[in-house]
């Protein structure tokens, strides 16, 4: 979704600063001793606020990708520092390790309430989504090619940024911040089942899913019975990639 509303192939959930929002709403409950029943709360709501101050930056320019970039680059540093100053106050090194572990990614904390709460909120927006598939085959070609089909960019924009932000805010309070498959993932999906949304949208969530689940299986077995987080593993596996992604991109004229 993200790729087509900014027509960037590299943009992914950390676009918005979502994912650093949420990782300070998370530190700072971890901190402040409210204990694993509010940190999903606490990162909900860091990832919404952190999407805030993107909107507030952003003001009127909501259509320019480059300033939803530079915005999101610029909330995204903003809360890092919040968290890594939160994190070297804390002078707790056992939960500084729990921090840490946590920001790295990981499955190990699941269980059916989060897993109910991550359905129903994927589910929701995967169906907004696929209302606007329409919109966003529109969107890749331009805002003034999307315009001259009888719609408004800027509310399609704001309908969609508002949707990616709440899923992401949501996952990433139950998982923490696995980095790479929002980036990696609807590639692939474009390779095995083309670039119409209507068919990209649900084969991303699919593909994604199961790239997790064995990123995860990976994780869980490489090193015995020391368990790695997971988005270590999908980081190894995506800067290679991102960097031939970008190097693909720059060698196109």
């Amino acid at each position: 979704v993200l790729q087509a509303v900014t027509r960037n192939p590299l943009a992914d959930p950390y676009l918005l600063g979502v994912s650093a929002g949420a990782s300070t709403g998370a530190v700072l409950v971890l901190v402040l001793g409210f204990g694993a029943l509010g940190l999903p709360v606490g990162a909900f709501t860091g990832a919404m606020v952190a999407f805030g101050c993107v909107l507030l930056l952003l003001g009127r320019s909501l259509g320019s990708a480059t300033k939803v970039v530079l915005s999101g680059v610029v909330a995204s540093q903003l809360f890092s520092a919040l968290t890594s100053l939160v994190v070297v106050r804390s002078g707790d090194a056992e939960r500084t390790r729990a921090v840490t572990f946590w920001l790295l990614g990981s499955l190990a904390s699941a269980d059916w309430a989060s897993v109910g709460v991550c359905t129903a909120t994927t589910v929701a927006g995967l169906l907004v989504c696929l209302l606007y598939a329409r919109h966003l085959d529109a969107l890749t070609f331009g805002r003034v090619t999307a315009s001259t089909l009888g719609f408004s960019p800027h509310r399609t924009e704001m309908v969609l940024y508002g949707t990616t932000a709440v899923v992401t805010g949501a996952l990433v309070a139950a998982s923490g911040a696995i980095g790479f498959v929002g980036l990696l993932v609807p590639h692939a999906a474009r390779m095995l089942a083309g670039s119409t949304h209507r068919v990209l949208l649900p084969s991303s969530a699919l593909l994604g899913a199961v790239f997790l689940i064995w990123a995860d299986t990976a994780a869980r077995s490489l090193f015995g019975a020391q368990e790695l987080p997971v988005g270590v593993l999908t980081a190894l596996l995506g800067v290679p990639t991102f960097a031939a992604l970008l190097r693909r991109r720059t060698a196109t004229p």
